[in-house]
């Protein structure tokens, strides 16, 4: 077990009809790591997470999650394992204690009263354990959902796009909540849609139309990408990017009062203004290319497995 990723599988298949929806998909991930699992809607970032924990049978692959088979054990990955739905999943006309103890009950925790008043000290709920879950804030559903999953004291949690919908300062609150877990040896799978959280995670896996374009840290998936980027400032951005969007190797998107234009290493886009446009208002300034640059690289050259 020393030594071990929690998650090293190899090949997921998965498909529904004619459909691929995850396409020979390899992740690994070690222990006390917190591994962001990116992609646009659709890319079969759920799906591969259910298969994950054991909830749907991968078509081809193989590999193991915590120490056991993901095909033949997935009842044991499941005790083993915290899932966050990316839906609220608990009951609203109950209380916060009300649903701690039902799902304490589920897992047949004998200790479940002392379980459940730890759970609510942990996680800041004591105050308001007699509050009905529908009518907390998407923050303190948040902050329940996480104690639901983590009552049974799991060694991989798997968290489906948990902070949608929340407010920046829950936002900040949830992650500080995940890196205190990490520390003390809790392995974490979540996938997000924001890059700033991307950069709170040790290591990447982007997904796109059911197939992994890239993993590694921040810095190597940047790096991997081969690209480089510039700021375009001045008057009338828009006809800029439509401009630029005429020549397929400029990939063109906005960002507030700027353009930010990428494209592959060794294209020069102020030597391109100059010959296509010498009067326009607009200067280019290299800056570092950001994660958000890269992923919309990625999705761009994907190919749609619905065609």
């Amino acid at each position: 077990m020393n030594g071990e990723p929690a998650i090293d599988v190899r090949g997921l298949t998965k498909r529904f009809g004619r459909r691929t929806v995850v396409d020979n998909v390899s992740i690994q991930v070690a222990r006390g790591e917190i591994c962001g699992f990116l992609g646009p809607n659709g890319s079969g970032k759920t799906t591969t997470i259910r298969m994950l924990c054991g909830l749907l049978e991968p078509d081809a692959g193989e590999g193991r999650c915590l120490g056991h088979d993901l095909l033949r054990e997935s009842r044991q990955i499941k005790l083993r394992v915290g899932y966050m739905t990316q839906r609220f999943g608990l009951y609203d006309d109950l209380t916060i204690e009300e649903n701690l103890d039902f799902v304490a009950r589920a897992y047949g925790m004998p200790t479940r009263r002392q379980v459940v008043d730890q759970a609510l000290e942990r996680l800041g709920l004591a105050a308001r354990r007699a509050q009905l879950a529908g009518a907390l804030s998407g923050g303190w559903k948040q902050r329940l959902a996480l104690a639901a999953c983590m009552l049974h004291e799991p060694d991989l949690l798997l968290l489906d796009e948990p902070t949608a919908g929340v407010d920046p300062k829950a936002r900040r609150d949830f992650w500080h909540q995940i890196h205190t877990l990490a520390a003390q040896g809790l392995t974490v799978l979540v996938s997000t849609h924001y890059m700033d959280e991307a950069e709170r995670c040790h290591r990447l896996a982007y997904i796109s139309y059911g197939r992994l374009l890239a993993t590694g840290t921040a810095e190597e998936v940047i790096e991997q990408a081969g690209l480089q980027t510039w700021e375009l400032r001045g008057s009338d951005l828009a006809r800029a990017a439509e401009l630029l969007q005429q020549d397929g190797r400029w990939r063109v998107v906005a960002f507030g009062n700027a353009v930010h234009v990428s494209a592959a290493r060794g294209a020069d886009l102020p030597q391109w203004l100059a010959r296509h446009a010498p009067q326009a208002p607009w200067r280019a300034a290299a800056v570092p290319t950001g994660l958000e640059d890269v992923f919309i690289a990625l999705t761009e050259h994907a190919q749609d497995n619905f065609q």
